[in-house]
């Protein structure tokens, strides 16, 4: 019987199991989005989604049990710190699988493993203020509605374009 069998074991003996999302979930955090086999990214997401529940709870207990768990403090600290207040007004689903085809290698299904309210960042090392992502988010729709609302009105007024003008024959 498989009772309390939840977990995939990702071809692994538990311990190493547990690191491996550990490990993965590490990389998630530093830098967001992660390539990986469709299985391990499938595998990771609860993982990571519990980490995030965590970091929004912003208790003492949450940020011990996170650090028991992922063995990096500074990437809890960056958990707790940058990615939580991002997500502060979601109940969950907090990260997405993007498939991706096969591997050219061995023909293993690959996946993007990211947060869904991620922020882009060139450098991983780089501190990104929560309330301006935010007030970013909420102007991109205005702005994309204006250029969207400037496209029509150029569709709808045709430039008019001169015919050419017929050569005429003189007649001689």
């Amino acid at each position: 019987m498989r009772h309390g069998d939840k977990r995939k074991k990702v071809g692994r003996d538990s311990a190493h199991t547990k690191a491996l999302l550990a490990n993965l979930t590490c990389e998630l955090i530093r830098h967001g989005r992660i390539k990986t086999t469709l299985a391990k990214a499938k595998a990771t997401r609860p993982f990571a989604e519990r980490m995030m529940t965590f970091a929004k709870k912003g208790t003492l207990h949450a940020r011990q049990t996170a650090v028991s768990r992922l063995h990096q403090k500074d990437m809890v600290k960056r958990l707790f710190d940058d990615l939580a207040p991002l997500s502060a007004d979601r109940r969950g689903g907090y990260c997405r699988v993007v498939k991706l085809g096969p591997r050219m290698s061995d023909s293993a299904p690959m996946a993007f493993l990211e947060w869904v309210d991620r922020v882009v960042v060139e450098d991983p090392d780089v501190v990104v203020d929560p309330d301006a992502v935010k007030a970013e988010q909420k102007a991109a729709p205005k702005a994309e509605k204006a250029a969207k609302a400037d496209d029509a009105e150029k569709a709808e007024k045709p430039a008019k374009k001169k015919a050419p003008k017929a050569e005429k024959k003189s007649e001689e």
